[in-house]
């Protein structure tokens, strides 16, 4: 937790918040995916783990899960922590580079794509960046699932994708929208 308060402070605009995702809000983004048809996930900003314990809990062994992540400190513990699960792959890079890290790993698409990523703080130019890699990399078949704060970005969303569901977490803090969207 200190680690993500201290990350937070040296890195506002990238971290998005002060504390990791709860459990209720992890779990909520765990509700689109069809773990048995999974055959490779990608989830942006990873951070402490909060998404992708759960993803790991669920997921076949075989499932390529790329945890793509900017911040060397997380990239760090997420190697630790998950670097000897099969088929787990701690990517330090940008998430508008999603293609080229499924190219990496010998993937085509990408079925689902969790981002945690704080689209409200983040340049305009990186945001539209990230969601056109985003839509071209989950195909016609894939989905992309994201909670947000706010619904304040949402018609910037729609631009990308048409939004299939929306789902409020209240018991996160603060509480929390999760968006499915398709391309």
């Amino acid at each position: 937790m200190f680690s993500f308060i201290r990350e937070f402070i040296k890195h506002p605009r990238r971290i998005g918040a002060i504390a990791p995702s709860g459990k209720a809000l992890a779990k909520k983004m765990m509700v689109p995916i069809d773990f048995q048809r999974a055959e490779c996930i990608v989830e942006y900003g990873p951070g402490t783990g909060s998404f992708t314990r759960e993803i790991i809990k669920r997921k076949k062994d075989d499932t390529v899960l790329l945890l793509v992540e900017q911040n060397p400190v997380f990239c760090q513990r997420m190697r630790q922590e998950y670097g000897k699960v099969p088929n787990v792959f701690v990517i330090e890079g940008s998430a508008e580079k999603v293609e080229e890290c499924l190219e990496q790993h010998e993937q085509n698409f990408a079925d689902y794509i969790v981002s945690g990523l704080p689209f409200t703080s983040l340049p305009g130019e990186l945001s539209d960046s990230i969601l056109r890699a985003t839509k071209k990399a989950i195909g016609a078949r894939g989905l992309f699932i994201i909670f947000q704060y706010s619904l304040v970005k949402r018609s910037f969303f729609e631009r990308h994708f048409r939004i299939a569901d929306t789902i409020r977490e209240p018991h996160n803090l603060p509480p929390a929208y999760v968006l499915i969207m398709k391309a």
